[in-house]
């Protein structure tokens, strides 16, 4: 019998081990890597864009929707970009290779979801995913670093919310 529940008990915390969420510091990132987040949709009309930004200080960025700038744009040698970048996002930054969300002490519906991942020369990627309604005094801490993430980059113009008639929510 004690056999038994030693194996469900193992069992348990190998299933448990690939449902990993976010906690504890933060893994070390390295400058090589490359740093990208996207931000999915909300109910309303929120801006919804992707931005990479390479150790070399390359920004990249990507307007899909309700957005000042719709499209590709990029800027070179923004290096104090990427620091800033590492910086921030450094105490939420998952072991690396991991998948983790945020944890939800309550959560709060039809907010913007994140994806933020950082890649290594040798293409492993550790991704933090976040839904800006998962609250918590932690999550409450990444969001603001988050919405401060286009003006570090030199987005914030172009990133910025504009509604366009005729255009959905969403």
């Amino acid at each position: 019998m004690v056999k038994v529940a030693m194996i469900a008990g193992g069992l348990a915390l190998l299933a448990l081990g690939g449902c990993a969420s976010i906690g504890g510091t933060g893994a070390p990132a390295t400058p090589a890597e490359t740093i990208s987040y996207s931000v999915g949709p909300c109910f309303g009309f929120c801006p919804v864009y992707s931005v990479e930004v390479t150790p070399d200080g390359t920004v990249r960025y990507t307007g899909e929707r309700h957005t000042a700038v719709l499209g590709g744009k990029e800027l070179i040698g923004q290096t104090g970009a990427h620091k800033a970048m590492l910086k921030a996002l450094a105490p939420y930054r998952p072991a690396t290779g991991q998948t983790a969300d945020t944890e939800c002490e309550q959560q709060v519906s039809d907010l913007q979801h994140y994806r933020i991942v950082w890649k290594a020369a040798d293409g492993t990627e550790t991704v933090l995913q976040h839904n800006q309604g998962c609250r918590s005094p932690r999550n409450d801490e990444l969001n603001k670093v988050l919405q401060g993430l286009p003006a570090k980059l030199g987005i914030a113009d172009w990133a910025k919310s504009e509604h366009r008639p005729g255009v959905s929510r969403g």
